[in-house]
This record gives C-alpha cells, sequence and structure tokens, in this order.
C-alpha cells in the first residue's frame, strides 16, 4: 500500500517521461497527437456513431472485429481473463441492463450486439486520469490515449462503466498475429481501449469498422444537423448504454 504523497510522486515522474517521449518518433506515430495539422482530416466538432444492430450478423460481427483489431496491433492472448478487446460482442441484456424487464422480448436478451468504447462527452476515464495519459481532443471530443504517459494505474479502467479499456498484463508483441507498422505496439502493463480510428480519421478516412461494415455503422458530426448521422437519429429511434450515468455517450443504437 503506498501513500498519497508517493502515488503523486509516481504519477509526477511519470508525467515527465510521457513529456520527454514527445519529442520522439515513437511519440509522433502513438499519434495521441494534440496537434492542429489540418491536412485532410474528416472534421467534426463532436464525433459519434450509428450502428444499426439488424444489418449485421455473425459474420459482419467477425469482420468488424478482425478489422479493428487487426489495424490496430490488438493482442491476442491464450487466456481469455486477460484479454484485450477493442470492440467486442455482449449480449443485449448485459450491454443494455437498464433495458432489463419482465417483458423484454425473448429474442433480445442474448441478441450479440457490438460494443465499443462510447466517446463520451462527459468521460469519467478522463476526469480519474492522474498522467493525463486518457485525454479529451479539444477539437473534436474524441477520447484518445497516450500509451506513453499510462504508467498503469488502471484508474480509468475502474472509472469506465462500459468496460472499454484493457490492460496488458503480459508484453503484447508475441501475441499479435502480424504487426501493422503504421500503429503503436504497446507494452506490458499499459492499458488500450478503442481510439475511433483517429489515425483514420485525421487523413480524411473513415474508421475501420465502419468502412467494413456494409452501411450498418455510421460515423458523423453530431454537432451538425445536417450530417448523415443526424439525419439517422431523426428518422429512427435509438438507444444508448448506460445514458442514466451521465456520461453523455456518443455511440447510438438502432435495435
Amino acid at each position: 500500500m503506498i501513500s498519497r504523497r508517493q502515488f503523486l510522486k509516481i504519477a509526477g515522474i511519470s508525467a515527465a517521461c510521457g513529456i520527454g517521449m514527445a519529442a520522439t518518433s515513437s511519440f509522433i506515430k502513438a499519434g495521441a497527437s494534440r496537434s492542429d495539422d489540418t491536412r485532410d482530416r474528416l472534421i467534426a466538432k463532436r464525433w459519434g456513431m450509428f450502428i444499426d444492430t439488424r444489418k449485421i450478423d455473425e459474420n459482419d460481427r467477425e469482420r468488424i472485429i478482425n478489422a479493428c483489431h487487426s489495424i490496430h496491433n490488438v493482442p491476442n492472448f491464450d487466456n481469455p481473463r486477460h484479454a484485450v478487446k477493442w470492440i467486442w460482442t455482449e449480449e443485449f441484456i448485459r450491454a443494455f441492463p437498464e433495458q432489463r424487464g419482465e417483458f423484454i422480448a425473448e429474442k433480445l436478451i442474448q441478441k450479440p450486439i457490438l460494443v465499443l468504447c462510447n466517446n463520451c462527452s462527459n468521460p469519467p476515464c478522463v476526469r480519474v486520469c492522474p498522467t493525463q495519459a486518457t485525454f479529451k481532443r479539444e477539437r473534436d471530443g474524441l477520447v484518445l490515449m497516450d500509451f506513453h504517459r499510462c504508467f498503469g494505474c488502471r484508474y480509468c479502467m475502474a472509472g469506465c462503466p462500459y468496460g472499454a479499456r484493457s490492460f496488458n498484463f503480459w508484453d503484447p508483441k508475441p501475441y499479435i498475429e502480424e504487426i501493422n507498422p503504421e500503429f503503436p505496439t504497446r507494452m506490458m502493463g499499459v492499458v488500450e481501449k478503442c481510439s475511433f480510428c483517429y489515425q483514420r480519421i485525421d487523413r480524411g478516412i473513415i474508421p475501420a469498422c465502419v468502412e467494413v461494415s456494409n452501411g450498418a455503422m455510421v460515423v458523423g458530426d453530431l454537432s451538425d444537423p445536417g450530417s448523415e448521422i443526424r439525419i439517422l437519429l431523426r428518422e429512427h429511434i435509438t438507444i444508448r448504454r448506460r445514458p442514466e450515468l451521465g456520461t453523455e455517450p456518443n455511440v447510438f443504437y438502432k435495435i
């Protein structure tokens, strides 16, 4: 058990190390990038996602998960207890416990639902991170991670009510089938999560999951009434995961 003084000292050292790493090329690749480089990036003030669960079958789910995990170097650990997940499936009743009721449709109870980081507008993970390894990008609200600042305290995991973060109990590199050199690998003792494909958005490319979803998933600017996602939200009834917690999740599901 460490004292509060010791913890703050460790956090301060880790933050300083993260700042020092910012000058290295590996940090630039990690891109937790807070820069305002315009390039050809997709523009939004508040990114959101629409998922039509009725258009996604078992093959779609597998393809979507594989697309995400392969480009982001997500390891496949042998022990399921140590699984690292950026996008995965949960039974409907676990993904939306507030929908539980006496007369819920039986076909929904075990229906597999794709879940991921909700890219919350009011993210508790950001508030509890002592080193700012988890932060909210000012220009578009994306909740991102600077892997070099993370020293594995796992406060963000405790703070996230969606289980959207994973911890690397082992060195992940030996458990990556084929490393994508365009995205940084992590190290043992670091937390990771879905990044909303910021590295693609910043190059003008939609997220990988959306690209392979055959139209079942859409991303867009929630602050723009004329955007495709806002039109879909006006035309369809959707639900979000545990909105009663005040996190303001930005992933919407058509059930």
